[in-house]
């Protein structure tokens, strides 16, 4: 258990003491009450850290009893403690809808996106943690969060009086984040060991109160460990590959063992990228020492519990480490699990004898896991090619990888003005069911009150970027010209563009400098102008990136474009929630398939927003003409050296000759209707469809409690299930080759072709096999399979079976090929199995 809050606090004053129950439960993060609150006791540094835990660690015993003798205030407190009573009291979907289910599930992940007040998080990748965590928490899904708590977090940019980006990593002081240590039984700070190269080192635990799931966080800044240990968990993403190797061993064999030294028994591992993929071998090694098994039965009852979510839209995107760092920090560890280290290192290779190849971590998790999601319907079809080298002669389109397009956790990206329009419309509770309503409710809004809330939202924006346009150049040293220019620069009732991205080569942040001369066209038009708010970081080691954001800087230092663009330093949770509450049209231009889902676009629908964005990740999926605009064609084109500039021509026509328009043309109340519209129907259909809520229960329902129930039959009953599935997999790797055809028959009968074909199963079991007739995909995305019934037994010396089916006349039977199948009830075939005999003409 973690210290009571009020042991760091000062005394509450009567009437306050509901603060110290609140300021430790991130909830407050995605609350406007709360937001009101807290900005009411200390404004100024509310504004600056967003950090309640900070507000009342610092704030002075007088302003407290000032606020206590404020009834106004006590009134407010009362009322917002007993609101957050009742929303955490409150009946939550998953125990209405599985009142009988024992789930629960253990989210890792190298990052957690959660609020500015906790800075552990560099992008996508972390934001979309934090939102399944507070989504987690509105559901009621039993989960919590495993991550590491580091000492610096990702960098913080700032560019200099050339637009040249640097780099600089403030500290996280432990004592000032919304986080508390954890405490065992005996009152001793709770600590993991992990055995590295001559020594163990010791990871404390920390925990985060996120509603109603946890997030426990393993720091290695020990004083008990030597200087290069406590620097593991400083920085994300930091230093070179045996720091990051040595972060992932902390995140996976140390989360398991965090897991189990807090007494939790989870049923599902949810891995949130490969980085947590060791996880799959300290649990298979923990059922070894319960179940007393060796190590393939164990990973056999363990895997299906396991799911891995991929992220990655290329393969050289996963983390790979070297075998003789897999020896140093793992040899011993791979003895422990006794398949040696050749073992160890065939599950994350193509090729298990290859010694020059690396260890794959995102090999390891498809081995070691039941189920394998991309992340939008193309990043399944894109991670479907990148496996495909461990599925040798299956179908690209069977490699075993689903997807449950992500979505983003709504209450923490709408501003207040939206809470309000859609607590009208659909009520305070729309987020924590099934949102079956929310499409129509929306939709009755009138377009006066839309239009009015959109110029609203654009002037807060203009304030915003304006304030911070002219602090940050105040910090870089600019001359007191460019500063005025700067409180002037933007205008509220101009059409406004938001670009926000990591700046990166595929995400293709300088689209939009293509001809840069028809951009100031467009923004310095007489009467229709655009303008422009950009943010975003390049990696510190990615010069392209770097040299694209100097780029955007010497535009924006042309004098007629001043006014009409401002590129935000630092860009991070805050900035990005008033971005996307803010700006009239989202702009993603990513090089198609690279952009896995893309989730920033999805924080605008909420807030009435428009997207404007290539045709890939969740806008492929989203797009429709009356809900936004798109860019490309749907189409692939690798190695295009003229798709740049195609796409920008067709971005430039857009801009032009639809967008524009359709925001500057107004009827007799001044009112666009077009573009209502389309902020009507972007806002009642696309908000739910890509909400997190969606998401949630997509996992909960599709993935968690299916594996839930596949986890358990496996590993009850000392094991059976996986024993017999060990047996099962010996036998296919000794007799498959001997499995073979014989001639395949073809004929015509009442509109069927009736196809029937012998196979000789040599010592196989015949119930191991399944033979198919196969037919690839034609308009759907699915390939034509049928089930061939064996019908007699074969004579002679060797066993063997004919087998036959019939299907209907529809396409040449030469389209159809027989093939032989591993088959075992509850196996997961080809996932656990990727044996596969094709007939051969």
């Amino acid at each position: 258990m973690p210290i009571p809050a009020n042991y760091f606090l000062p005394s509450m004053p009567e009437g306050l003491e509901g603060l110290s129950e609140l300021v430790l439960d991130l909830r407050w993060s995605w609350n406007h009450q709360a937001d009101r609150l807290w900005k009411q006791i200390a404004p100024e540094l509310w504004a600056r850290t967003g950090n309640p835990w900070l507000i009342l660690q610092n704030i002075s015993t007088a302003r407290l009893n000032t606020l206590a003798a404020d009834p106004a205030f006590r009134k407010t407190v009362e009322d917002y403690v007993a609101s957050y009573r009742e929303t955490m009291e409150r009946p939550s979907w998953f125990r209405e809808t599985y009142a009988e289910s024992a789930l629960s599930v253990a989210y890792f992940s190298m990052e957690f996106g959660l609020s500015e007040a906790l800075p552990l998080y560099s992008g996508g990748l972390g934001i979309l943690a934090g939102d399944y965590m507070k989504t987690a928490s509105d559901l009621g899904v039993p989960a919590v969060g495993i991550g590491l708590l580091y000492q610096q977090g990702y960098f913080r940019q700032v560019l200099d009086i050339s637009g040249s980006q640097e780099e600089f990593h403030p500290y996280n002081d432990p004592g000032q984040l919304p986080i508390l240590p954890v405490r065992d039984k005996d009152d001793e700070w709770l600590t993991v060991a992990l055995r590295f190269p001559g020594r163990h080192i010791g990871l404390r635990a920390w925990q985060a109160n996120i509603g109603r799931v946890r997030l426990y966080l393993l720091d290695s800044n020990d004083p008990r460990n030597s200087p290069a240990d406590r620097g593991i968990t400083g920085e994300l993403y930091g230093g070179g590959p045996d720091t990051r190797l040595q972060q992932e061993i902390a995140l996976g064999i140390g989360g398991w063992r965090l897991l189990r030294a807090l007494g939790l028994n989870v049923d599902i591992c949810h891995l949130n990228e490969g980085h947590a993929a060791f996880v799959v071998l300290e649990r298979a090694r923990d059922m070894m020492t319960v179940g007393k098994c060796a190590f393939d039965v164990a990973l056999a009852a363990t895997r299906v519990g396991n799911i891995f979510t991929s992220h990655t839209p290329v393969g050289a995107g996963f983390d790979r480490f070297s075998p003789g760092s897999m020896q140093r920090y793992l040899g011993r560890y791979a003895e422990e699990l006794g398949i040696g280290l050749d073992g160890l290192l065939a599950l994350g290779r193509r090729e298990a004898a290859n010694a020059q190849e690396p260890f794959n971590m995102a090999y390891l998790a498809v081995r070691g896991s039941g189920a394998v999601n991309g992340v939008s319907r193309i990043h399944a079809e894109v991670s479907r090619r990148i496996f495909q080298d461990l599925f040798p002669r299956i179908p690209q389109v069977e490699v075993p990888v689903t997807h449950v397009t992500n979505g983003v956790h709504m209450p923490s990206w709408d501003s207040s003005a939206a809470d309000d329009i859609w607590s009208d419309a659909c009520g305070k509770e729309r987020w924590m069911g099934d949102l079956v309503s929310l499409e129509d409710d929306l939709k009755r809004v009138a377009d006066e009150r839309l239009w009015e809330f959109r110029n609203g939202a654009r002037q807060r924006l203009i304030e915003y970027a304006r304030d911070t346009h002219v602090w940050q150049l105040t910090m870089a040293g600019a001359s007191e010209e460019e500063i005025g220019e700067a409180g002037r620069a933007l205008d509220p009732f101009v059409l406004t563009l938001g670009f926000a991205r990591r700046f990166t080569g595929y995400k293709r942040p300088n689209l939009l400098l293509h001809d840069e001369e028809r951009l100031v066209r467009l923004l310095c038009h007489p009467q229709r102008s655009i303008q422009l708010i950009i943010a975003g970081k390049a990696h510190p080691r990615d010069e392209e990136g770097k040299a694209m954001i100097r780029s955007w800087s010497d535009f924006v230092r042309r004098p007629e474009v001043r006014p009409h663009v401002v590129f935000l330093a630092d860009y991070d949770m805050s900035m990005a929630e008033h971005l996307v509450q803010g700006v009239d049209l989202w702009l993603n231009t990513p090089r198609r398939p690279w952009e896995a889902c893309g989730t920033s676009g999805m924080k605008t629908l909420v807030n009435g927003g428009l997207n404007l964005s290539e045709l890939d990740g969740w806008w492929a999926e989203a797009y429709r003409s009356e809900v936004g605009w798109a860019v490309g064609d749907g189409r692939e084109h690798p190695g295009d050296p003229g798709l740049d500039a195609r796409e920008a021509e067709q971005l430039y026509d857009l801009l032009e000759n639809e967008v524009v328009p359709s925001f500057y043309n107004r009827n007799g109340n001044g009112i666009p209707e077009a573009w209502v519209a389309r902020m009507r129907a972007s806002m009642a259909e696309l908000t739910p469809q890509f909400s997190s809520n969606r998401m949630v229960r997509e996992y909960v329902e599709r993935l968690y409690l299916p594996a839930s129930q596949l986890y358990h039959g496996r590993s009850s009953g000392g094991a059976r299930q996986a024993l017999l599935l060990r047996d099962w997999r010996e036998k296919l790797a000794r007799y498959w080759v001997d499995i073979h055809f014989e001639e395949l028959h073809v004929r015509q009968e009442n509109g069927e072709d009736i196809f029937t074909v012998q196979l000789h199963v040599g010592e196989l079991d015949p119930n191991a096999v399944r033979v198919q007739l196969y037919a690839e995909p034609l308009d759907s995305q699915r390939p034509e399979v049928h089930e061939m019934k064996p019908q007699e037994v074969l004579s002679g010396d060797v066993k063997g079976y004919l087998y036959s089916v019939r299907v209907p006349s529809h396409r040449p039977a030469s389209d159809y090929t027989p093939r032989a199948v591993p088959h075992l009830d509850g196996a997961l075939v080809p996932l656990e199995a990727r044996q596969i005999l094709w007939y051969e003409r």
